[in-house]
């Protein structure tokens, strides 16, 4: 008497990540522990003493409120992508792109008033460590705008879309993972001062 193979004995096909998806991930992995470094560093100096005391520009609350939007106009460019609607997919991208400038301006903005609140990169560690988070975190953001135009290029030329959303899945990715980290960011200063 014969049986019947059962699905569950058929051989199964390996589960795995696009190579450039993870080669993102690994960067992103890597940046996590560059900015944990950094705040555990923050929080074992501040125990030492010697602590300068001063609140956060009121400019950085704008500037995260634009961060946030910056997602929304990033998940609707990628569903844009997704349905390949393409009018919604270059707008997206170009509102989020403007967003990511106009945050950029906002930090310089709030490192204007740190200035103005005698709160200097160099003096007290703990204006130093406010320009540092805010400056790294600052330098990923100019990268992922342009990670945009570069993603906006190829979408101006038709090669992104539903069949092709590699690459729009990794640049959104990238900013939602950004704009997560500034809102950690944030708290963290707020709550650590």
């Amino acid at each position: 008497m014969r049986t019947n193979m059962s699905v569950s004995n058929a051989p199964k096909k390996p589960t795995s990540m696009h190579p450039k998806k993870f080669a993102m991930w690994l960067f992103i992995v890597s940046v996590v522990m560059i900015f944990a470094a950094l705040t555990s560093a923050y929080i074992v100096r501040q125990a030492e003493g010697n602590w300068t005391q001063f609140a956060l520009p009121n400019i950085l609350y704008v500037s995260t409120v634009v961060i946030l939007l910056s997602s929304g106009t990033m998940h609707w460019a990628y569903l844009g992508a997704k349905k390949d609607d393409m009018g919604q997919l270059k707008k997206g991208m170009i509102i989020t792109s403007v967003l990511g400038f106009i945050f950029l301006v906002l930090q310089f903005v709030g490192w204007e008033h740190l200035v103005e609140m005698n709160v200097y990169f160099v003096g007290n560690p703990s204006g130093s460590f406010v320009y540092v988070l805010t400056g790294l975190h600052g330098v990923h953001i100019v990268s992922a705008v342009i990670y945009v135009f570069i993603i906006l290029g190829a979408s101006l030329r038709g090669k992104i879309h539903s069949g092709t959303i590699v690459r729009m899945e990794m640049v959104a990715n990238y900013w939602h993972f950004l704009d997560a980290l500034w809102i950690y960011l944030f708290v963290f200063m707020l709550l650590n001062r």
